[in-house]
C-alpha cells in the first residue's frame, strides 16, 4: 500500500498497516520527517508527490491502493490525488481539512474522503456526553455503540423493555462481565453490569444513551 503523507494521520496509517505485516511504501517531501520514519519503516522515500514524474520514479502506478495524508497544503493534496487517479490506482484514500475540499477531492478521483479531525471530535463528544463507551457512526447517519444499559432496562428481557418499540434502535448483543458476547433475543434479559451493542439511526441511538 502507498502512503503519501507522514503526519500526524498518514504516519498513523503507515505505521498501523507496516504492523499488520502489509507491504507500505511511505512517500514524504520532508527529509527530515523521512529520516525520522526510515528507521521505522521498511520503505520510506523522500519525494515530492505533486509532481506526476516524482510519483512514477517511486513506483505510485504498482499500487492499487493509497492513503494521500496530506494536510498542510491542500494544493499539495489535490495535485496528488489527481495525479494518483490518473495513474490509475483504484482506491484513493484522502484526508480533507474542510468540506470544501472534500469535495473537490471526491471530483478529482478520490474512493473515500476522511475527515479525521472533525470525526474524532463528533465521536468523542458521543461518548464524554452519556452512557456511550464506543461509538461508530456511518455515512447515513447510521450508528452502532456500545453502551451501558438505562436504569429502566435493567431487571428485564428485551421483550419486556420494548426497546425498538420505545425508543426505535436494536439491541444486538449483550456483554455480561466474565461471560462470552452474545446476540440478543426477546429472552435476552439484562443486569445492570451488562454492556449492551445497539444499532439505529444517530439521533435515536442518542436519545436512548441520554436516558438515566
Amino acid at each position: 500500500m502507498l502512503v503519501v503523507g507522514l503526519g500526524r494521520f498518514g504516519s498513523s496509517i503507515a505505521e498501523a498497516l507496516d504492523r499488520m505485516g502489509h507491504e507500505v511504501l511511505a512517500v514524504d517531501k520532508d527529509p527530515a520527517i523521512v529520516q525520522e520514519w526510515s528507521g521505522r519503516l521498511t520503505h520510506v522515500i523522500e519525494a515530492d508527490s505533486a509532481t506526476e514524474e516524482a510519483l512514477r520514479q517511486v513506483g505510485a502506478a504498482d499500487f492499487t491502493i493509497a492513503v494521500v495524508g496530506i494536510g498542510t497544503s491542500i494544493e499539495s493534496s489535490v495535485l496528488t490525488t489527481v495525479t494518483l487517479s490518473d495513474l490509475g490506482i483504484k482506491q484513493i484514500w484522502a484526508k480533507a481539512i474542510t468540506p470544501a475540499h472534500g469535495k473537490i477531492l471526491e471530483r478529482i478521483g478520490a474512493t473515500k474522503v476522511v475527515y479525521p479531525e472533525r470525526d474524532a471530535g463528533e465521536r468523542v463528544a458521543h461518548l464524554v456526553s452519556g452512557k456511550m463507551m464506543d461509538f461508530i457512526e456511518f455515512d447515513d447517519g447510521f450508528a452502532i455503540v456500545k453502551m451501558a444499559p438505562p436504569q429502566e432496562t435493567r431487571g428485564f428481557t428485551l421483550a419486556e423493555s420494548q426497546i425498538r418499540a420505545k425508543y426505535g434502535v436494536t439491541v444486538v448483543g449483550v456483554k455480561s462481565p466474565n461471560r462470552d458476547f452474545t446476540y440478543a433475543v426477546p429472552t435476552t434479559k439484562i443486569s445492570p453490569h451488562d454492556l449492551l451493542i445497539v444499532s439505529g439511526q444517530t439521533s435515536l441511538i442518542e436519545r436512548f444513551a441520554a436516558r438515566p
